[in-house]
């Protein structure tokens, strides 16, 4: 039996996770979360592993829940408490994760599938992406993050609006919106999307992992709070074997070879 979420591990420090239920648009079943989880776990703990990439295999990026398999035969093998907690675990791993995750949307992102791509750092999508919130449309008032990271992004009234009307939003408005970082020709998506991650991944991560720490503690603090704790992730780069390389490399006039550390 296939796993429904595959892992490749890049030579240039890349990991790719790949929902792997094509014929269900990726929908999310029992199996498929905890994997993923495994998966985001392992590129947490392996310190080759630079940047973590998301996409889905097929035409579509995830589905969301398998709401007809739910449908069918209940939630087999998974309490609805059992699912909150992943969903809550797998989303606070991908947006406070010590490295970039960016999710390669090359199709529909319906319901848990679009606030998996929102917890991400970044999203490069194909001009065939779509996201709609989808909850709303069979009664439920969603999960995995996403009413905190749309309006983050866009705004209190517009993440509302989509939460309650559940309208899609194709790859143009994503963009314009804020929730697309970039939007390339659909056959060029994942050829430019790992190109895209490869240079993250080339990039000095310590200092990453302190940028994206700043920018989470950022999102709720004070300003004299954000400040001082920015100051010691500053301080702490400042110390890293990173920076020094950088600084050399400056002054030398070529490229720094980051290490992470």
């Amino acid at each position: 039996m296939a796993d429904d979420c595959l892992f490749e591990k890049r030579a240039d420090g890349v990991a790719l996770i790949t929902f792997n239920r094509p014929d269900s648009l990726n929908a999310m079943g029992a199996r498929l979360l905890p994997q993923l989880l495994a998966h985001l776990e392992r590129c947490e703990q392996d310190a080759e592993v630079r940047c973590v990439a998301l996409t889905g295999a097929g035409r579509g990026f995830c589905a969301g829940g398998d709401v007809k398999g739910f449908a069918a035969r209940g939630h087999v093998g998974i309490t609805r408490e059992k699912l909150a907690q992943s969903a809550l675990a797998t989303s606070l791993k991908l947006h406070s994760m010590r490295k970039p995750t960016v999710a390669l949307v090359n199709g529909p992102a319906a319901g848990a599938g679009m606030s998996l791509a929102l917890a991400c750092d970044l999203r490069l999508c194909s001009e065939q992406a779509r996201f709609v919130t989808a909850f709303s449309r069979i009664g439920l008032s969603g999960d995995f993050g996403g009413s905190y990271f749309l309006q983050r992004l866009i705004g209190y009234g517009r993440a509302l609006e989509a939460y309650l009307l559940a309208e899609p939003i194709d790859a143009a408005r994503a963009l314009e919106l804020g929730i697309a970082n970039h939007v390339v020709p659909h056959d060029e998506l994942m050829t430019r999307g790992l190109e895209y991650c490869a240079r993250l991944a080339a990039g000095p991560t310590y200092a990453y992992g302190n940028i994206k720490a700043a920018f989470n503690f950022a999102e709720t603090a004070p300003l004299r709070e954000a400040l001082a704790f920015e100051a010691g992730t500053m301080t702490d780069s400042a110390g890293s074997q990173d920076f020094a390389d950088g600084a050399k490399a400056w002054a030398e006039g070529r490229k720094p070879q980051f290490r992470g550390r």
